[in-house]
C-alpha cells in the first residue's frame, strides 16, 4: 500500500491513538508496536466475524463500507487531507484506477468473511500465505521485474503445493487463490493510483457507500436487518469501520519506522493466527493433504524471506560501511621516506 501525505499527517498530527500513546524518540519501538497491533488485529479478526455468523455476509461487508467511511472521512477532515482527495481524483486515470481497486477489495472482504463463517477459514489463511508469491508473479508478469533463481523455485514450490492439494484432496484451492489473486492484483493497482492508504481507502469506501446504504435500507425496510435487533450484534457492526480502518493506519505508521525486511517477516503473523485459529479453535480439518501443502508453502515462503533479507542485505552494507579517517588515509598516502 503506498504511504501518501494523509497517512504522514496522522502518524505526525493525530488520530487513532498517536502520537501520545509511545515516545517520539524510539522510532523502531513504536513501528514494532503498531505493526504488531495491525497484524494482531487481521490476524484476530475472524473471531470478530464469527461472532456476527448470523448475519449474511453482504450486510456485513455493507456495515464495514458504511462505517468505514464516517471513520475515514473523520480523520481526513481532522488530518486536513480532504485537499489530497480531491486532487487525487482530479483525472480519469485515476477514477479508473480506484473504481477496479474498489472492485477487488470488496470482492476479497466478502469471500474472506463467507470463508471465515463457512468454515473455510484454514482455506483463507494459506490465501495470505500464498499472496507475497502471487505479488512475485505479477511482478514479473506486469511490471518485468526480473526474477532471481531463489524466488523462481519459491514459486515452482508453492505451486506444487497447490498442485499436491487438487491431486490429493480432489477440490481446487479457488478460495485461497481467489484471495490471493485479488489482493495482490489490488496491491498492484493501488501502487500505480499514487494515493495515500488513508486517502485511496475513503475512496474506495466512498465509490462503496451508496451501494451499501442502499442495501442496508432495504434489509431495514423489510424488517431483516441486524442492526438494531440488539444491542450485541449493533455495537459488533458499528465496531466494522474501526477493525477496517484502525490497522491500515497503524499499518501505515510502521512502514515508516521499519525496515522492509521486518515488515516481510511481520507480515505472516496474520496467517499465522488465522491458522492457528481455524486448527485448534475452530476444529477445522487438517489432513495430510494439508500439511503437504502447507509444507511446501512454508518452505517457499522461507526460501523467497531468505533470498529478499539477502538482496536487502547486499544494498545496505556498502552504504554502512564506515568511511577511514582523513588522516589515516593521508598517513597512508605518504611515500616512504
Amino acid at each position: 500500500m503506498g504511504l501518501g501525505r494523509g497517512t504522514a499527517a496522522l502518524a505526525h498530527g493525530g488520530g487513532f491513538g498517536y502520537p501520545g500513546a509511545l515516545p517520539q524518540r524510539d522510532a523502531t519501538t513504536a513501528g514494532l508496536l503498531f505493526a504488531l497491533g495491525a497484524y494482531l488485529i487481521w490476524g484476530l479478526s475472524p473471531v470478530y466475524f464469527k461472532a456476527l455468523a448470523a448475519v449474511p455476509p453482504l450486510e456485513i461487508l455493507s456495515h464495514r463500507v458504511a462505517w468505514s467511511v464516517a471513520l475515514l472521512a473523520a480523520a481526513a477532515a481532522l488530518s486536513g487531507t480532504l485537499g489530497e482527495l480531491r486532487r487525487s481524483l482530479a483525472s480519469p486515470r485515476a477514477w479508473l484506477t480506484l473504481g477496479a481497486t474498489t472492485v477487488l477489495i470488496s470482492a476479497n472482504w466478502l469471500l474472506y468473511i463467507w470463508a471465515v463463517n463457512t468454515g473455510h477459514l484454514l482455506e483463507a489463511s494459506l490465501g495470505y500465505f500464498v499472496n507475497p508469491l502471487v505479488n512475485v508473479v505479477l511482478g514479473v508478469v506486469f511490471l518485468r521485474e526480473p526474477l532471481s533463481r531463489p524466488q523462481g523455485v519459491a514459486v515452482a514450490l508453492a505451486g506444487a503445493g497447490v498442485l499436491w492439494l487438487v491431486l490429493s484432496y480432489g477440490r481446487f484451492p479457488w478460495i485461497s487463490l481467489t484471495l490471493a489473486t485479488t489482493f495482490g492484483l489490488y496491491g498492484l493497482l493501488r501502487k500505480s493510483a499514487g494515493v495515500g492508504a488513508l486517502t485511496g481507502l475513503l475512496a474506495e469506501t466512498a465509490l462503496l457507500a451508496p451501494a451499501a446504504l442502499l442495501y442496508l435500507g432495504l434489509r431495514a425496510a423489510g424488517g431483516t436487518g441486524a442492526f438494531g435487533a440488539g444491542w450485541r450484534v449493533s455495537l459488533l457492526l458499528a465496531a466494522a469501520g474501526a477493525i477496517t480502518a484502525v490497522p491500515l493506519v497503524w499499518f501505515a505508521v510502521a512502514v515508516r519506522r521499519l525496515r522492509l525486511s521486518t515488515m516481510g517477516f511481520l507480515q505472516y503473523l496474520a496467517p499465522s493466527l488465522q491458522f492457528a485459529l481455524a486448527v485448534w479453535l475452530y476444529r477445522e480439518p487438517f489432513t495430510r493433504s494439508h500439511l503437504a501443502t502447507f509444507g511446501l508453502i512454508w518452505t517457499s515462503l522461507g526460501l523467497y524471506s531468505w533470498d529478499a533479507l539477502w538482496r536487502l542485505r547486499a544494498v545496505e552494507l556498502p552504504s554502512s560501511r564506515p568511511a577511514r579517517p582523513a588522516r589515516l588515509l593521508s598517513r597512508r598516502a605518504r611515500p616512504p621516506r
